[in-house]
Formats: C-alpha cells, sequence, structure tokens
C-alpha cells in the first residue's frame, strides 16, 4: 500500500501561485510514476502532470504548458506541483496518483494509490 496526502491547496487570486506538495508512505517512493489530476465541480477527473519514477521524464497536459512544473524529491518522499498563471478556470480538487513504475502518465486507471485531494480555488 501506497499512502498519498496532499497540501497547499487554497484560495488565491488569478495570476497567483501555488506549489502543492504531496507526501508519500508506505512502499519505495522512488519505483512509483507520480502524478497529478484535478476535478471541478461538475466535470470529469482530468490529468494534469506526472513525472516517471525515475524522475527523467515529465508531461503535463496542453493547457497547462509553461505554467505548472512537476518535480519530486525523492529524498523526502514527496512530488511537487508548482503552478504560475493561475486562472480561474483551474478551480479544482487536485490529487496525486501513484503507478508502479508506470508509462501510462495520462491514463487515470493506470494509478493503483490516490490521495484524498486539496481543493484549490482561484478567484477572478
Amino acid at each position: 500500500q501506497v499512502q498519498l496526502v496532499e497540501s497547499g491547496g487554497e484560495l488565491v487570486q488569478a495570476g497567483g501561485s501555488l506549489r502543492l506538495s504531496c507526501a508519500a508512505s508506505g512502499r519505495p517512493f522512488s519505483d512509483y510514476t507520480m502524478g497529478w489530476f484535478r476535478q471541478a465541480p461538475g466535470k470529469e477527473r482530468e490529468f494534469v502532470a506526472a513525472i516517471r519514477w525515475s524522475g527523467d521524464y515529465t508531461s503535463c497536459t496542453n493547457s497547462v504548458k509553461g505554467r505548472f512544473t512537476i518535480s519530486r524529491d525523492n529524498a523526502k518522499n514527496t512530488v511537487y506541483l508548482q503552478m504560475n498563471g493561475l486562472k480561474p478556470e483551474y478551480t479544482a480538487l487536485y490529487y496525486c496518483a501513484a503507478q508502479w513504475r508506470g508509462a501510462s502518465y495520462s491514463a487515470a486507471d493506470k494509478y493503483a494509490y490516490w490521495g484524498q485531494g486539496t481543493q484549490v480555488t482561484v478567484s477572478s
């Protein structure tokens, strides 16, 4: 089992920045590809960004390229999502997820472990 706990979500004004964190425990963190997903009210959960278990590859959805950066610190068992230039349409519950040595970065059904989410609200 892998336990994931997200933090860092809050209310922020449009154009602002936030850094989300996801702390993992339970299994060797360095074996897991980590992803961030989000779900806005009334919408489907969508892929945001992912980082390969080895840390040498990242992927993100087109709508956040140039604004969001995913990174990981294996010594701290933590994955981060730096979000800059926030827009109201980014308001959602943000989840982190773990996939054992996976390469299906945007496929939510390939992630076996999920956190409870952290709320990001961007005001206009």
